[in-house]
């Protein structure tokens, strides 16, 4: 009886043959299932220690350069708030001059410290005074809302004004002049460009 088994098409090479210096077989075992899965199992991310490390110190570098970026002023690291032509001639006019609101942080401190003293009548007045202060520095920021509105209507055009810039100018006056974010570019008392 003969075996059931296919023919070999012509042209596949027979078991002892030698094709381009090596055998035909594939000379190893076929590897069970279990083998050919773990062989395929890697992890979605490397957990290595190497491999956190650089990846935590690629992030830190990207921050530290997007954070140096934005305190320039540079457009590609700017949050959408603060891009654009009017914005940064609305920064520019407001960091050129002075206003009440950067010394609202250090007069509250003072106020706080009054509050130590164990005298009534400095501890009001120290309050009533920095209420009274307040309402200057809220008109301030009117003032320079309207102000600088106007400013910006004269140098690109009523009809392209964009929404927001006297809140923006007015929120950037209340910011202690180290402390705004883009760092300002012009010094106190230099017209913007």
């Amino acid at each position: 009886m003969a075996k059931n088994s296919a023919p070999a098409p012509n042209d596949a090479p027979s078991e002892g043959t030698v094709l381009n210096g090596e055998p035909a077989g594939k000379g190893r075992a076929t590897p069970t299932r279990a083998e050919q899965e773990a062989a395929r199992k890697r992890p979605l991310v490397p957990d290595t220690k190497e491999a956190k490390a650089r990846a935590k110190a690629d992030l830190a570098a990207q921050r530290d350069k997007a954070r140096i970026g934005m305190a320039n002023g540079d457009p590609r690291y700017l949050p959408a708030r603060d891009q654009g032509a009017q914005r940064k001639f609305v920064r520019d006019w407001v960091d050129a001059g002075w206003h009440l609101g950067e010394i609202v942080m250090p007069a509250m401190v003072l106020v706080i410290l009054a509050t130590f003293v164990n005298i009534p009548a400095l501890q009001f007045y120290a309050f009533v005074g920095l209420w009274i202060f307040i309402i200057f520095v809220i008109g301030d920021m009117v003032l320079t809302s309207i102000l600088v509105k106007r400013a910006v209507k004269k140098k690109f055009g009523a009809d392209k004004l964009e929404k927001g810039l006297g809140w923006y100018a007015a929120m950037r006056t209340v910011q202690m002049r180290f402390l705004r974010l883009p760092k300002p570019q012009v010094k106190r008392g230099q017209k913007p460009a």
